[in-house]
């Protein structure tokens, strides 16, 4: 196996990674905690960040590790690509604004019991999340279909 199938196998799984997580928390762990009361949601979504972000801290290292590797080893750069980079540098500063303010002030709340804090900060992260998404979706598709 070639260095660059390596570099692009490890972008992909780190990107299925963060983009897999952001979903399943979108569409199937936040509806599914409606069943809790706000106290302990807030718990739960506290305790599920602070067990996936750094699993994205490690997405994004790789992804921007072996992205800047393959782009700078490409003798072409076609305008997808450039469109992911765009946009995936984007969405690491999103990630990272996410982890170090709402997501701070989240486990800050929660710790005080200060739900209405918790709530806002918990809303503020689903934002930003389903934002990361959306331009992660689109990072994707142009990338496929922009050549």
């Amino acid at each position: 196996m070639a260095a660059p199938d390596v570099a692009k196998f490890l972008h992909l799984v780190a990107a299925l990674a963060w983009m897999g997580g952001m979903l399943f928390m979108i569409a199937v762990l936040r509806p599914s905690l409606a069943q809790l009361d706000g106290p302990s949601r807030l718990k739960v979504v506290a305790a599920v960040l602070s067990r996936f972000l750094p699993i994205v801290g490690i997405g994004i290292a790789v992804i921007a590790v072996t992205g800047a590797w393959l782009f700078a080893q490409a003798d072409a750069r076609p305008y997808g690509w450039r469109a992911m980079a765009g946009l995936g540098g984007v969405m690491m500063l999103i990630a990272g604004h996410l982890a170090f303010a709402p997501y701070r002030r989240l486990k800050r709340a929660v710790a005080a019991q200060d739900w209405p804090v918790a709530a806002s900060a918990a809303a503020q992260v689903t934002r930003l999340a389903q934002v990361n998404l959306g331009l992660g979706t689109v990072a994707i598709a142009a990338v496929m279909l922009w050549h």
